[in-house]
């Protein structure tokens, strides 16, 4: 029976939804006469009720696949649907959707239909009809299928924004056990090549003129990681994360909670819920290495290899070290004003920059966007403390705590 293309459609959809690496960090890239645009802010987003990007058309060029991973819902073993699009037609797709104005970008991913570089030619085909025949220029995210050939992706990456290697377990054992015709190396290789090829391209960028045509991934690169499908804890998340931060200069390390979608003693059972809380602190453990001037090695050691679900880590890391509180806001330096749970890194700006004209006030904190709530514990304004209890974790902890939402009970 000949499928149609809704019908393909509703299967590579529904099968590119467990990738979570779809955010766009923005690109500037000008429109020189073709269609569409990809501004410096990113593009818009909306959202699904299950909380994903939907405003690229996101999509697999292909579920069917050579490899059998354990985790992935389009394993070579599994029953299901099998579709395929050609190049043409993902060119067709996309750009009839963006002239609809029901999308902005394309998200591009695939399963290994035949090999890595039969997949990867295939994903480069479709940018190339998108770039160079109908002359888009909004913003694309591919996926990298580890095992292609690097002159393939090259040349993919000189028309694409983005460009993404699913790492998909933090280590080598889990990527043996549930992965086992994966390996690590083989997935860090195109890493390696894309971060090389963004530093050259950005260096010959810089002395030659002609090479500003050709901007190889412009909007970087980002990575994947699936959270809950192996025993791997929060600490070997977390310096993983770290470690590819530091070696390929990473744009985003996603985590996706792990929905159990196959059946086996590998994995958690069918009816586990997915760890959504556990990523949620995973992204902000992220954001404290990111931004926060955090190593890996404070927010979780090995006493603490997993994240407290209660506390989000930049507490939990306050009430391991009690002995710097509480701080003086008026003398504190930038980096330690941004160690102080409740003060983010605009209102840790303004107090340095409210501090060049005057002493800060407690009344002031709150118009500076400093969160009380949580600060006052772990501060003092000019001298006094306005914490209410003595300076100690537990009690703080107490202060602190969530409260608990009454439970309904059932009669079964």
């Amino acid at each position: 029976m000949v499928m149609g293309t809704l019908d393909k459609l509703a299967i590579l959809a529904d099968g590119a939804k467990y990738d979570v690496s779809c955010a766009s960090s923005g690109v500037e890239k000008k429109n020189k006469g073709g269609i569409g645009n990809s501004k410096a802010f990113g593009i818009c987003h909306t959202w699904s009720a299950d909380g994903r990007c939907v405003s690229l058309l996101k999509i697999l060029m292909t579920n069917y696949c050579i490899y059998n991973c354990t985790y992935c819902v389009n394993r070579n073993q599994n029953d299901i649907p099998r579709a395929s699009f050609t190049p043409r037609e993902i060119a067709d797709l996309a750009i009839g959707f963006y002239r609809r104005n029901y999308i902005e970008g394309l998200f591009l991913s695939s399963g290994i239909e035949h090999s890595p570089n039969k997949t990867m030619e295939r994903i480069y085909q479709v940018l190339d009809i998108l770039r160079n025949e109908y002359h888009f220029f909004g913003y694309i995210h591919v996926k990298v299928i580890p095992g292609a050939d690097p002159v393939l992706v090259k040349k993919t990456g000189l028309l694409a924004d983005r460009m993404s290697v699913n790492i998909e377990q933090p280590s080598e054992q889990s990527l043996k056990l549930l992965a086992p015709q994966k390996s690590l190396p083989a997935v860090l290789a195109p890493m390696n090549q894309i971060s090389d090829h963004i530093l050259q391209n950005a260096s010959e960028r810089r002395l030659y003129r002609h090479a500003q045509k050709n901007k190889f991934v412009p909007a970087g690169q980002s990575t994947q990681m699936i959270v809950g499908a192996s025993n791997d804890s929060d600490r070997v998340i977390v310096k993983a994360s770290e470690a590819l931060y530091q070696r390929f200069q990473l744009k985003r390390v996603y985590y996706s909670a792990y929905i159990p979608v196959n059946d086996s003693p590998l994995l958690p059972a069918l009816t586990t819920a997915p760890p959504l809380l556990r990523e949620h602190r995973l992204y902000q453990a992220d954001w404290l290495m990111r931004f926060y001037q955090f190593q890996a090695d404070e927010i979780v050691d090995e006493r603490t290899p997993f994240l407290e679900t209660d506390f989000d880590p930049k507490i939990s890391w306050a009430f391991r070290n009690m002995h710097l509180f509480p701080m003086e806001i008026n003398r504190a330096s930038y980096e330690e004003l941004l160690r102080v749970p409740g003060i983010g890194l605009i209102s840790a700006q303004r107090i340095i920059s409210q501090r060049r004209v005057a002493a800060i006030s407690y009344d002031h904190l709150k118009k500076i966007g400093v969160s009380l709530k949580r600060a006052r514990y772990f501060i003092t304004c000019q001298g006094h403390y306005y914490g209410a209890i003595p300076v100690e974790a537990g009690l703080i902890r107490r202060a602190l705590a969530p409260v608990q939402k009454p439970v309904q009970l059932t009669l079964f």
